[in-house]
């Protein structure tokens, strides 16, 4: 029996998501791409709503970690290389040299790179914290732009607590 899938459209502001779930956690969260007919499903989805409600709090910069429950479909090279990415904390970044080190294979950095392009739930598995081992930004499915964003957003937020902390102090 085939589970029941849920479908939402969200906009954020680095353009429009979509989003799919079934009863028990995300399986995809991606851009919408121009001119590509998306369907949204008319049931509702708790997921969904609590998807929508912590992407609110990231990008309103209140919200460090994502506590949905997430479902990837891949090989378990890519799904390894995606549960390395969970580990990079908010507001830093990584070569795809450390992250192939981190995963366990220093040698498989294009193989790592590569899986970090399949990642099917953007953000909450988040391969944009993945960059150049120059320092430069390297690719991002989404486009490099947004990539930025998303890194500027943390960092920010991160400076403005860790400014927050010092004060209480």
């Amino acid at each position: 029996m085939k589970s029941k899938l849920y479908s939402k459209i969200f906009k954020t502001p680095i353009g429009e998501m979509i989003a799919l779930a079934n009863e028990n956690a995300i399986i995809s969260f991606d851009f919408v791409v121009e001119g590509k007919d998306y369907k949204e499903s008319k049931e509702h989805s708790s997921l969904l709503d609590k998807l929508k409600e912590e992407l609110s709090e990231y990008f309103a910069g209140e919200r460090k970690e994502f506590t949905l429950p997430l479902w990837t479909e891949g090989t378990e090279f890519q799904k390894g290389v995606w549960k390395t990415l969970l580990n990079i904390p908010y507001g830093t970044t990584i070569s795809y040299k450390e992250e192939a080190k981190l995963f366990g294979n220093p040698k498989a950095i294009r193989a790592v790179a590569s899986a970090n392009g399949k990642n099917p739930i953007s953000i909450l598995i988040p391969c944009h914290r993945v960059i150049s081992a120059d320092g430069g930004l390297g690719g991002y499915t989404g486009g490099v732009w947004r990539k930025e964003f998303l890194l500027s957003l943390e960092k920010n937020n991160l400076k403005r607590w860790c400014s927050q902390l010092d004060s209480n102090q």
